[in-house]
């Protein structure tokens, strides 16, 4: 668990901006802004402190240059913006670092890249590799061919995402507010700004508002979720303002503007941690009590013995949600029979399993190594 003082001493960074910055609130790029960061990541760079960097703008820039006043909805309409965007973008960083003498590398990313694992090991080798080679990779989702059903929804879940992958010491998220407030200061003047608190408490979720402007399609909410889902590899999250000076030399001074939100539990395995990222699940095992406790209190494989339901349309091999009596989702994995044969062994222990489907693949129907508590 790192203090603020601590802070300074992480070596790898995955540090997002979001689009109201990068463009100014779609004004266009605010290369200002770019060169002062960069300049920022410049300095840590010295200080041996790796950066992954994480930014929107670019279905703002291409906005922009299509001359388009309102975010369009349609999909095909958001991949020709983030085309367009995307060429200056990218050309805004590579020329602001090569003041530094600083080489950058593109990195466009689906949710279907890390949802597969080979894709996913293969992501991870090609970031470290960069990072090796002192290479600033600059990541963003990849709109342009994205569609609805894998996109990742906001670049604050990739963010944290990318963590996750490289298992960074430390996410920091620049938004346009001073960081984390106990309700919305838009809307409150005697909000008060959260100082630290532990990753993945859900009344930070309470609290968080769920808006997000007209440019990009986070808010608040999902800078607290990413905040959990980096937490699953052990990595704390700063939430602050973009806008405040030398934000990012304060982090490593141990100054740590806005937001702390620590992460307080032991590191995943890297397998478990690409069970916890994906985000697609295809259907929903409902557990009884005893299931639920064994899998969440004693780590133990999943037994068909202990499901009381099966929802959804799912293979062997797809990853499914186990939800416990409350109706909470409580664990997720790959789940060793199809739907159907779930349906047909379900509420049967393991000795059945040959006589109901006339033969047997596996004993559980989620192993443990195969399965990630939420």
């Amino acid at each position: 668990m790192k203090n603020r003082e601590q802070l300074g001493l992480s070596r790898r960074w995955v540090l997002k901006v979001g689009s109201a910055l990068v463009t100014d609130e779609g004004r266009g790029l605010d290369r200002a802004a770019i060169d002062r960061w960069v300049d920022q990541v410049a300095q840590l760079r010295q200080q041996a402190v790796d950066v992954i960097l994480v930014s929107s703008g670019s279905v703002a820039e291409g906005m922009k240059r299509l001359s388009w006043a309102r975010r369009p909805r349609a999909i095909h309409e958001l991949q020709a913006a983030a085309a367009v965007g995307q060429m200056g973008l990218v050309q805004a960083y590579e020329s602001s670092f090569q003041r530094h003498g600083l080489q950058t590398a593109q990195v466009l990313l689906t949710h279907e890249d890390l949802a597969d694992r080979q894709r996913y090991l293969n992501a991870r080798t090609t970031l470290r590799t960069l990072l090796q080679l002192g290479v600033v990779p600059v990541i963003n989702e990849n709109d342009t061919v994205a569609t609805e059903e894998i996109r990742f929804g906001d670049n604050d879940t990739l963010a944290a995402l990318v963590a996750n992958l490289v298992e960074a010491d430390l996410l920091i998220i620049l938004t346009d507010q001073e960081g984390l407030f106990d309700r919305d200061p838009r809307q409150h003047r005697n909000a008060k700004l959260i100082r630290e608190g532990r990753a993945g408490d859900p009344a930070f979720d309470a609290m968080a508002s769920g808006g997000a402007g007209s440019l990009g399609r986070g808010g608040m909410s999902t800078k607290v979720q990413a905040a959990a889902r980096a937490a699953r590899s052990g990595t704390s999250t700063v939430i602050a303002s973009g806008r405040a000076e030398n934000v990012l030399l304060e982090v490593a001074a141990g100054a740590a503007p806005g937001t702390l939100l620590r992460a307080t539990s032991e590191s995943l395995a890297a397998r478990k941690q690409w069970l916890a990222g994906r985000l697609k699940i295809k259907g929903r095992l409902h557990l009884d009590a005893g299931a639920a406790r064994s899998v969440c209190q004693s780590g133990r494989s999943l037994l068909a013995v202990g499901v009381t339901r099966v929802e959804g349309s799912f293979q062997r091999g797809d990853l499914v949600a186990c939800v416990g009596a409350d109706g909470r989702d409580v664990a997720r994995g790959l789940v060793n029979y199809d739907a159907e044969e779930a349906r047909k062994i379900m509420g049967q222990p393991s000795d059945r399993i040959e006589a109901l489907l006339g033969y047997v693949d596996e004993p559980e129907l989620i192993h443990r190594d195969d399965m990630v508590v939420l």
